[in-house]
């Protein structure tokens, strides 16, 4: 049995000999220090290898939660260690908000920033855009600092934990606003097509989801919605609303799920999908996400809907979204606008393993990343990360000025080419 356990759902045990989690920075750097191969730990929600070590695991669960907000510079400093759903509350509570949040708000900041995770909308990037300064400790047990406009700083944030313990970070915020949150049902993958816009036009922020039951037509759009600010209108699209609280799952339980039903509330309690006060689901799934240029969005989904007899029988709920240009060196959105296309499959690790390579075929023409920490062919992805990550020199020289020893690296980068 490993010393750290398994993934959050249970489809990885970790090969760590322990798990140790620190109580203070110096406790800390004592332990990366110490350790000739270590990783780091958080939310456990990934569902590879990529937190994974035959050495040493360290969370930072431990460390003290603090979150302080400078105003003048609209920048408040957390700790990595941080649930984003805590942090979004300690915000919220002294005024502030994010401009975006993933679906889940039980996720550590340092993790998810880490692997490029994001929420989603025209016009907003990932949650990795909204970092603007990293603090590591390092192998060597030194405490560094990077900050966004330094040279460096393209490689810090989505650093998929090759620098070192990410002890705390500045997030950009701005004044608190309130999100109202409707679920429409009528879509048709045609009228996506047609008309990308108009589609992710209609909110804030907005997801659509199938189960690829039906080819032909997804069975819920979720447009969140600022209410500082309007959306398109879904009548144009022949959209209707809902007309209860709903689940993305067809049968899943809508109480789970953050508030619906066009009731305005605070951005925490709409943005994400999932309620930060319920367990998510029981684990019982495994993931797989694909970002692509928004440019390439109508091809994807011909791609996708080719494979629905395949993808479904597989498939709890897939969800398209977009997302805005970044500028990290590893960033599954640089250089361009993405759409983004999300797989919770069921547990049956194998057979979605052996459908990745089809779904792959399909989407890696089109400039296709995969998600850092989610189920997809890391040597497909070797084969093309000089063509994806044109940084990736750049990325390895950093690494090993912060590493030097090499105690951060693990078989998931080799297998990935990092």
């Amino acid at each position: 049995m490993s010393g750290a356990g398994s993934t959050w759902a249970k489809n990885l045990t970790y090969s760590a000999v322990e798990l140790l989690e620190p109580e203070g920075l110096e406790q800390l750097a004592e332990v990366m220090s110490s350790a000739q191969r270590v990783r780091l730990l958080g939310s456990r929600h990934s569902f590879n290898r990529i937190a994974d070590t035959t050495g040493t695991m360290v969370g930072l669960g431990r460390l003290p939660v603090d979150v302080s907000v400078d105003s003048d510079r609209q920048r408040a400093r957390v700790e990595g260690g941080a649930a984003y759903g805590e942090v979004a509350r300690r915000l919220h509570e002294q005024g502030w908000g994010l401009h975006a949040m993933a679906s889940l708000p039980h996720i550590t900041v340092a993790g998810a920033v880490a692997t490029d995770t994001h929420g989603s909308g025209d016009g907003i990037p990932s949650l990795a855009e909204g970092v603007a300064a990293v603090e590591i400790v390092t192998t060597e047990g030194r405490q560094v600092r990077l900050e966004r406009g330094e040279e460096d700083f393209g490689g810090a944030v989505v650093s998929l934990g090759t620098l070192g313990a990410v002890v705390a970070l500045e997030l950009d915020v701005e004044p608190t606003y309130d999100v109202a949150q409707t679920v429409y049902e009528g879509l048709t993958w045609d009228a996506v097509a047609a008309d990308l816009d108009a589609v992710t036009g209609l909110g804030t922020s907005v997801s659509v989801f199938t189960d690829w039951a039906d080819a032909d037509a997804p069975h819920q759009v979720w447009v969140k919605q600022r209410t500082d600010s309007t959306g398109g209108d879904p009548r144009a699209l022949g959209l209707t609303a809902a007309d209860g609280q709903r689940h993305m799952m067809r049968d899943g339980p809508g109480e789970r799920c953050t508030r619906q039903g066009g009731v305005p509330g605070p951005w925490l309690d709409r943005l994400p999908h999932f309620r930060l006060d319920f367990v998510p689901s029981n684990g019982a799934e495994v993931q797989s996400e694909w970002l692509l240029p928004r440019s390439r969005a109508g091809e994807a989904i011909d791609a996708l809907r080719g494979l629905a007899d395949a993808l479904g029988p597989l498939t709890q709920a897939c969800e398209m979204r977009s997302v805005a240009v970044g500028q990290q060196w590893l960033g599954l959105t640089r250089g361009e606008d993405c759409v983004a296309f999300h797989f919770t499959w069921s547990p049956d690790q194998r057979a979605v393993e052996a459908l990745i390579p089809r779904i792959e075929e399909g989407l890696e023409p089109l400039g296709a990343r995969p998600h850092w920490g989610k189920l997809f062919d890391e040597r497909a992805l070797a084969r093309r990360i000089e063509e994806l990550y044109p940084q990736r020199g750049r990325m390895l020289g950093l690494a090993a000025r912060l590493d030097p020893c090499g105690a951060l690296r693990n078989d998931y980068l080799e297998r990935v080419g990092l």
